[in-house]
């Protein structure tokens, strides 16, 4: 957590104004802290709202607007083009985000519109909107909406609790909220940092752990394969170390070769304690990785076991 700004910053207030409470005496200047929940005196800006627009609520820069769709100036949005069925609920807090100002340092009050970038907690509802712009958002593999109904929540941490569980689906409906076919399966994009460049599809977990265990498989097949070269081998290095010729001298056998012998032997310990012995563990090996990642009562089972998608 970095936090850059003061707990108490009365930074842009109102110069004027923050003269006149200073004035006043301990017990007035206490009443505008703010403290167990008295009036707090902070700056805040004024908001441009627009003919068609309705300010529900408007407290300690935290607002609701009922209008229509706008993302900054009053020519902004589809409610600035004047297009119709484009109505939008804002609700925002903190206008302004850290640069808020009440006024400027001459005392005239600060007027200002809806900033995406900067405010610093959003919930917007639009009916006709082009979302992904709005907020600046990578296209991944879902694309960038345009001229569609859109929710976009924005904030420095965003936490959705559900204590019954929680599902993203996409695809109910045949049309969308324009009269639009949907042709295609939208998926779901998971994108940190913004940026989509890398962007990957999801693993579906049975069929990866079914490809692993063929895997696995695979490889236990190979091992004794190995096991039945390593055998054979070792019959033939049997039969090469003790290997003679006949002599044509009265047929008589020759005495095997001393350097064939001496290789051979230690080659044939070494198929013996060492080779043979790492098949084996090679072989146990596989049969642990198989339980402990592929068997879902392995500690280290690769699927998850709350969480699913298609």
């Amino acid at each position: 957590m970095n936090i850059k700004k003061k707990a108490v910053s009365l930074l842009g207030s109102n110069p004027k104004i923050t003269r006149y409470i200073e004035a006043q005496g301990k017990k007035a200047r206490a009443a505008t802290r703010g403290v167990g929940g008295d009036k707090l005196y902070e700056p805040i800006p004024k908001f441009l709202d627009t003919p068609t627009e309705k300010v529900v609520a408007n407290e300690h820069n935290s607002w609701i607007v009922l209008g229509r769709d706008r993302v900054a100036s009053k020519m902004s949005g589809y409610g600035g083009k004047g297009d119709t069925q484009a109505a939008s609920i804002d609700i925002v807090v903190g206008r302004m985000g850290n640069e808020v100002r009440g006024a400027n340092p001459q005392g005239e009050a600060l007027w200002i519109n809806p900033n995406f970038k900067k405010d610093a907690a959003r919930i917007y509802i639009s009916q006709k909107s082009d979302m992904d712009k709005y907020f600046d958002l990578v296209d991944g593999t879902v694309g960038n909406a345009l001229t569609k109904s859109g929710i976009a929540l924005k904030a420095d941490g965003i936490r959705l609790v559900g204590r019954e569980g929680i599902k993203l689906v996409t695809k109910t409906d045949i049309k969308n909220s324009q009269g639009g076919e949907i042709k295609n399966v939208p998926g779901i994009d998971l994108i940190a940092g913004n940026d989509d460049e890398d962007i990957q599809p999801f693993a579906k977990g049975d069929n990866l752990v079914s490809a692993l265990d063929a895997l696995v498989g695979l490889i236990d097949n190979l091992d004794g394969i190995v096991d039945s070269l390593l055998m054979a081998q070792m019959e033939l290095n049997e039969a090469v170390t003790t290997h003679f010729h006949t002599s044509p001298f009265f047929a008589a056998p020759t005495l095997p070769s001393e350097i064939v012998m001496s290789k051979g032997v230690r080659t044939m310990a070494s198929h013996t304690t060492k080779t043979k012995t790492m098949l084996l563990k090679h072989k146990v090996n596989l049969g642990l990785f198989r339980s402990n990642f592929l068997n879902k009562s392995g500690g280290k089972y690769i699927n998850s076991r709350y969480n699913y998608t298609n």
